[in-house]
């Protein structure tokens, strides 16, 4: 099958197939960026929300650029990887002050961004201005492994490379943009990665996994990813209608938001409670302590494992200033519950707050 072959039965594919997503009605450059950084590593369902939020809130790269850190990332809150919104953020603010409010119209150039990569540069480009230049993202990876036999490692240096340039080889040059979008939605729908639909699929007939029993074994990746256990015991200590808070540090998961003061375990045990340093500072205010190391909380990052105890410490009224205070001198903050509601915080403490499992 000769190369244009391939992408004229994933654009008829695709003219039948397609979803009618809003980021492709559009060759609006800031609409396709903001919603391939929301996209990656997230699922349309879960991201079309934020997407829309976004755009509500910031309908032009110039009022992103404008917004609040805090609330940038408490519209972000929930779907993880934060350091993709705080890219996000500078890159607006580096589209206003250097490119004058106007994203650049190429690939090279924009790779210059910010926290934009290949993919999102290729999708730019091509999606916005039409230069034939391949994306490639997890869906893409698959098709074009199973469609040609690629044994090739997808997470490694070399398979990327050569990823890339098969992609590039067999891309639309006539419709870029189409063709992109086609091979990515193929992916998602149609080649999938348990469970595809060959019987039905327009490529089965010279698709080298399918004639050869390999759809299950491509593409290979090879895990080298090694995951770290973290045991956490916060204080979520209420004073009225006031809680302690305090904004994340760089150097550590979750940047720029809000959780409670915390303590991390080496082990596993959270009968250790007792044990734990803050308890003494804390005890001058004479709280109310509760406290159910059976209730654990589990959050899974891409490098890390987060096991997570409650204490919650109820202090009376009377304790307010002089709570202020210690919060103050321990790098803490005293707010309100509004205060809490408006600020971005990780999914984990989102979770306690909604008594969610």
């Amino acid at each position: 099958m000769n190369n244009n072959h391939f992408a004229s039965i994933l654009l008829d594919w695709y003219s039948r197939h397609k979803r009618d997503l809003p980021w492709r009605n559009t060759k609006e450059p800031y609409i396709i960026w903001l919603s391939e950084v929301i996209l990656q590593q997230t699922r349309v369902a879960q991201g079309l929300p934020y997407f829309e939020k976004f755009l509500e809130n910031f309908p032009k790269v110039g009022d992103l650029a404008e917004a609040p850190s805090d609330e940038v990332m408490r519209l972000w809150q929930g779907l993880g990887y934060y350091s993709r919104a705080r890219n996000l953020h500078q890159c607006a603010k580096d589209i206003v002050a250097i490119y004058e409010g106007k994203f650049p119209d190429n690939y090279k150039t924009l790779l210059k961004l910010k926290g934009v990569g290949s993919y999102t540069a290729a999708a730019i480009a091509s999606f916005a201005f039409d230069e034939p230049v391949a994306v490639v993202d997890g869906n893409v990876f698959r098709v074009l492994a199973r469609y040609f036999g690629i044994s090739t490692d997808i997470a490694s240096g070399s398979g990327k490379k050569e990823f890339e340039k098969i992609a590039n080889e067999h891309i639309s040059k006539k419709y870029p943009a189409e063709y992109n979008q086609a091979i990515m939605e193929f992916g998602s729908l149609q080649c999938t990665p348990n469970k595809p639909n060959c019987e039905d699929c327009p490529l089965k007939l010279s698709c080298f996994a399918f004639n050869n029993g390999l759809v299950n074994q491509l593409p290979v990746k090879v895990n080298k990813i090694k995951v770290k256990e973290r045991y956490f015991t916060y204080f979520y200590i209420v004073c009225g209608d006031h809680v302690v808070i305090k904004q994340r540090s760089g150097g550590d998961i979750w940047q720029g938001l809000y959780d409670f003061p915390l303590e991390e375990r080496k082990i596993a045990h959270a009968n250790e409670f007792k044990e734990l340093s803050i308890l003494e500072k804390l005890g001058l205010f004479d709280p109310k302590i509760h406290f159910n190391p059976e209730t654990r909380f589990k959050h899974i990052l891409t490098h890390q494992r987060i096991f997570a105890n409650f204490a919650t410490f109820v202090i009376d009224e009377s304790h307010l200033s002089k709570l202020q205070k210690w919060a103050e001198e321990n790098g803490y903050e005293l707010a309100d519950f509004p205060k809490l509601e408006s600020v971005g915080k990780p999914r984990l403490i989102m979770k306690f707050l909604n008594g969610e499992k």
